[in-house]
């Protein structure tokens, strides 16, 4: 048991609701000697490390304004993000250091101007960021944090940048179209998504409904629960099973409120509830994330955007609902 426990963190260990962020800065060049310093955070789990800026970092054609390059880091060829340029910030001073990331499959290196900390946090303490810092990011925030002197810490939405900036790939969506093509027919599943990023709830309900699913969304774990209870209250008052409404559910992790791991907790913990296979679909692709996902009793994991594995797993996991599925 002891083993279990250093391979998973009693912060994750169970769904605890809770996070680690590493906390930076940038500082804004407001004018008349002026400076704004920006909180930021993104979490521990995406991060493979915090380094200086590389002093080799190559521009190649065609990049967008906001990617400074292309920088060897540990022998790996790493797309460099300007986050400065990102932001349309006058900058303090040059950025200093580099958050090296993974998720999405993908090694992305971040320049920022400080690093700080690394915070522990809970998600159920992440509220929605006020609509003036919403716009000025482009929506592109997670949530917020009140810290120390009432400071707001911001948790920005990197999936939701890479894709501003063109730079997140879908896996094996020509292979999906040719598949579809190809049969007339497919057993088709109502689909719960839960995921706090407009952007990745879009590339997974285009996946689902082109293979003639039918999507239902959430934006955290809350409105997940919310949502399966109205369904459960329908369920018994027309005397049938939630799984005649429902037939999976798809969770990311990373969600303000209520993360995935406690809400897959949450759902298996539930005498109803848990009929519902629950797959863990997550930018994160560590072996610690897969171990999570299973410690909760989800029945599988799947990495962002894979669209032939998500399709697979679907199919193998849905309830299959002999006299027809009813929709909500």
């Amino acid at each position: 048991m002891a083993k279990h426990k250093d391979l998973l963190p009693k912060i994750l260990e169970t769904g605890s609701n809770e996070l680690e962020i590493i906390e930076f800065r940038m500082y804004e060049d407001l004018g008349n000697g002026k400076i704004y310093e920006w909180i930021l955070g993104v979490n521990v789990a995406k991060v493979k490390e915090v380094i200086l800026r590389p002093q080799n970092i190559i521009k190649s054609p065609g990049m967008p304004k906001e990617v400074e390059g292309m920088a060897k880091i540990r022998d790996e060829i790493v797309p460099i993000v300007n986050l400065a340029e990102w932001m349309n910030i006058n900058e303090a001073s040059e950025g200093k250091y580099v958050i090296v990331m993974e998720f999405l499959r993908e090694i992305i290196g971040v320049i920022v101007h400080d690093a700080k900390r690394i915070r522990r946090i809970k998600w159920t303490d992440i509220s929605k960021a006020p609509p003036s810092i919403y716009e000025r990011l482009g929506g592109k925030v997670i949530g917020v944090v009140e810290i120390e002197n009432k400071e707001l810490l911001l948790l920005l939405d990197f999936e939701g940048i890479l894709d501003e900036l063109g730079m997140i790939k879908i896996f094996g969506i020509e292979e999906v179209d040719e598949e579809i093509s190809h049969h007339e027919e497919k057993e088709s599943f109502n689909a719960l998504i839960l995921d706090d990023s407009p952007v990745a709830r879009r590339i997974i309900r285009n996946i689902l409904e082109k293979d003639g699913h039918k999507v239902f969304e959430a934006s955290s774990g809350l409105e997940g629960i919310d949502f399966l209870n109205n369904v459960l209250k329908e369920a018994k008052e027309e005397g049938k099973d939630i799984t005649d409404y429902i037939q999976i559910i798809i969770s990311d992790i990373e969600m303000p409120g209520m993360d995935g791991l406690t809400f897959t907790k949450k759902i298996k913990e539930h005498p109803e509830f848990s009929k519902i296979p629950v797959i863990i679909n997550t930018s994160l692709s560590d072996k610690a994330t897969v171990d999570k996902a299973a410690f909760v009793n989800a029945d599988a994991h799947l990495v962002k955007f894979d669209a032939p594995d998500l399709l697979k797993l679907v199919h193998k996991y849905a309830i299959k609902k002999t006299g027809g599925r009813i929709d909500v």
